[in-house]
Formats: structure tokens, C-alpha cells, sequence
């Protein structure tokens, strides 16, 4: 059985801190912990994911399809550590730009779909499926220095008490577009922290987050025996070796988790 202390025990065994993280049971209810929610954490590229929620309740509307097309603009270009074919005047379809924003969690796809969406207009649909404290006021930037954003508001906002909400609600299928999100996130480039702890036969639909100030994970993680947890750690640990810490953390909270209960 998880609670806050196993939380924080993993925390320190770890050296992980300061700690924001929520553990939930998603497949039913009444086995939940957490750790300071809504600590004001940048959330750096966990963002990515309430705007392809905003996107895709769009298509929904049918304001927009997944097919169209949509051309990469220079001013969105930014550094991506993952291989990436956006380059000023590539033409990508918003599916496209939708994937490699989860799956590779590319900058130039994410200030395409900023773009294209309304920073103001996704943080209102964020608001609208009750993630009260989740905010898009800013593009991304791969590297100093920072991209050039004439209509940058603020820093963006989205803390672990919504993206635990957000993962939830795409668990149950309570969003428009809910399994383009999933599939994206199942195939996720980056698996070098919380992975490190999982178990074989656990699978793990996630998404990371990374400056030189914060690191982060989350997702949905399905045992071998079928239970499902929502899983967010963000931290702003900072430190050369935070990724395997990241494991380590895990691997304490899996542990927790037990077999077969």
C-alpha cells in the first residue's frame, strides 16, 4: 500500500529534492499519495502534454484535422536533442507535429502548435477540464539563448497535482482524442528516469521534463498483473546523475506496489 511516507522515503533515499509527486490507483478507486501537488515547479517539457489535449479537443470540434497541413515557421526554430526532421518550411501534418511533441518531445513541433492554437486559447481549455493551475505563456527553448517570444506572458505553468489529473482523465478516456495521446506517450524517446525502476512486464506511457533548474516524469504505468497507477515525480534536483535518481526513487515506490494485490 503507497502512502506520503513511502513517497518521501523514496525521496531521500534517492537524494532527490525538493520533491512534488503523486501516486495514484487508476483502475479503481481509494489508493492515492501524494507529495506537495501543487508545488510551483517549472514544468518545462511536461507542458507538452495539455497542449495536445487542447489540439486534439479542437479536431473534436473540427476546427481542425490531423491531416492538415502545417508549415514549420523560422521563428519557431530552437535546439531539439532528439533527432528531428522541423526545419523552417518542412510541412508536417498536425498529427505529425502532435507525436513528435510526445514521443520525441520536439520544441520546434510544440512552438508550431503554440502557434497554431492560441497560448491563450490552450490555457482556457485547460481551465475548462479542471486543470486550475496549468498555463501556456510561454514557447520553448531547446538552449540559451531563449527563443524570441514577443508574446510571452510568464513562465508556464502546470505542477505534478495536474498532470496526475490530466494522465487520469486520458486513463479513462474522458478526452477527445485520448488514444492519440496514449499511443504517443507509450512510445516515448526518452526512458532514462523512471523506467530505471519499473519491473519486467510493467509498461509505462509517459512523459518527460528536463531545464537546467528542474527534472521531471510522469505517466501511466500498468503492471504485469493489470493494476494501473498514475505516476508523477518532479523534482528540482538538478544534479548530473538526477536521471538515475529517478530510478531509484522508482524502484523503492514499485516495490511498494507489491505483486498481484
Amino acid at each position: 500500500m503507497i502512502d506520503a511516507a513511502l513517497l518521501a522515503a523514496a525521496a531521500r533515499e534517492a537524494g532527490l529534492a525538493p520533491v512534488s509527486a503523486v501516486v495514484e490507483r487508476i483502475d479503481r478507486p481509494g489508493e492515492r499519495a501524494e507529495l506537495d501537488p501543487e508545488l510551483e515547479l517549472y514544468p518545462a517539457s511536461m507542458i507538452k502534454v495539455p497542449i495536445a489535449v487542447a489540439a486534439l479537443a479542437r479536431v473534436e470540434a473540427g476546427a481542425l484535422t490531423l491531416g492538415q497541413d502545417v508549415a514549420v515557421d523560422e521563428r519557431n526554430l530552437t535546439a531539439n536533442d532528439a533527432p528531428s526532421p522541423m526545419r523552417a518550411g518542412y510541412r508536417a501534418t498536425l498529427g505529425e507535429l502532435i507525436d513528435l511533441m510526445l514521443s520525441r518531445s520536439d520544441n520546434v513541433a510544440t512552438n508550431q502548435l503554440i502557434d497554431l492554437l492560441g497560448r491563450e486559447a490552450i490555457t482556457r481549455h485547460c481551465r475548462s477540464i479542471g486543470l486550475t493551475r496549468t498555463a501556456v505563456r510561454r514557447k520553448l527553448s531547446g538552449s540559451l539563448p531563449l527563443i524570441a517570444d514577443p508574446e510571452a506572458n510568464g513562465r508556464n505553468a502546470h505542477p505534478a497535482g495536474d498532470a496526475a489529473a490530466l494522465f487520469a482523465a486520458l486513463d479513462a478516456r474522458r478526452l477527445p482524442g485520448a488514444l492519440v495521446v496514449l499511443g504517443a506517450l507509450a512510445r516515448q524517446y526518452w526512458t532514462g528516469k523512471l523506467p530505471l525502476g519499473l519491473r519486467p512486464g510493467d509498461r509505462f506511457a509517459h512523459k518527460t521534463g528536463d531545464t537546467d533548474e528542474v527534472s521531471h516524469d510522469g505517466g501511466i504505468l500498468t503492471l504485469a498483473d493489470g493494476r494501473r497507477y498514475v505516476v508523477v515525480l518532479y523534482t528540482g534536483a538538478t544534479s548530473p546523475d538526477t536521471d538515475p535518481r529517478f530510478g531509484t526513487w522508482m524502484a523503492r515506490v514499485r516495490a511498494g506496489l507489491g505483486e498481484n494485490s
